[in-house]
């Protein structure tokens, strides 16, 4: 069992080694991007990645407050399953409506993998593995997909 300071080092790491692989790598539109950290620009749309003691994900969410705004936004991105599908090379769990951690409304997009441990260093090549692909073909879909989103 590792204590809450150790379990936050631990990740500390993964994320900061993460990053630092990442770092050379450039957008879909010739940027540099911080891919942990992956910017959007539209208010309310999020690329999340997650790792804990038993699986790690990766997603898009939509959290606008006003929750037609949100519908709209989550239907355009069904308009545009086809596209992101090919994108990534894989299908992905839609979620209209779920709550966050935090019991807030929100729309989800996700994909997991279980049996991962970020406090486990040689699991790190497989989740490092698991986020890169998907972060990047996340990334290339929103380069082409982001100005419809615009208002």
């Amino acid at each position: 069992m590792y204590t809450k300071q150790e379990e936050s080092k631990q990740k500390q790491a993964f994320w900061t080694a993460f990053g630092q692989y990442m770092k050379p790598i450039l957008s879909a539109d010739c940027e540099y991007v911080n891919w942990i950290n992956y910017k959007t620009g539209i208010p309310g749309i999020f690329f999340r990645m997650n790792a804990g003691h038993k699986q790690a994900s990766i997603a898009i969410e939509l959290t606008q407050a006003d929750i037609e705004l949100q519908a709209s936004y989550y239907e355009q991105l069904q308009g545009l399953k086809q596209v992101l599908q090919e994108t990534l090379g894989e299908e992905w769990q839609w979620q209209p409506l779920t709550e966050d951690d935090y019991g807030k409304t929100i729309s989800r997009i996700t994909t997991q993998i279980h049996n991962v441990n970020i406090a486990r260093q040689e699991d790190w090549p497989l989740l490092i593995t698991f986020f890169k692909h998907r972060i990047i073909a996340l990334d290339s879909f929103w380069s082409m997909a982001k100005y419809g989103f615009e208002r």
